[in-house]
């Protein structure tokens, strides 16, 4: 078989399928399928109304402050994304507080808020531990 340039073999043990990185498509439609969608992880109509709207006019600007932009300073990106912290949403529920309310929240651009998600030890249901 010849060999395909940037195409590896899917991530999920035991799969002989190729992907241009991590999963192969059928692996990768059945994360989602269990992951759910924004709905049902419980982003209805309050976050997109007011949580994320709030959160982004507080912090315009990304407030990461993720070592690699300058001895813990904010990268100073645009904002994308409305991350709750510094309790994750998971966690607020749980204490029984307001999960929309945007003073639980802060302002990331796209690459710190994957990052931040990523390494995240809350979110033991994020997509890297999949």
């Amino acid at each position: 078989m010849p060999r395909r340039t940037g195409w590896r073999v899917c991530s999920v043990p035991g799969c002989p399928e190729f992907s241009q990185g991590g999963r192969c498509p059928d692996h990768r439609s059945e994360a989602e399928q269990r992951r759910g969608s924004a709905r049902q992880r419980g982003y209805g109509k309050a976050h997109e109304q007011r949580f994320r709207p709030g959160v982004l006019a507080a912090n315009p600007t990304c407030v990461c402050t993720e070592q690699g932009h300058g001895h813990g300073s904010p990268c100073g990106q645009r904002s994308v994304h409305a991350d709750h912290w510094p309790l994750s949403r998971r966690q607020l529920v749980e204490q029984g507080k307001d999960p929309d309310d945007p003073a639980n929240g802060r302002g990331l651009c796209g690459p710190c808020h994957s990052k931040e998600t990523a390494n995240s030890p809350e979110q033991a249901g994020g997509w890297n531990r999949r």
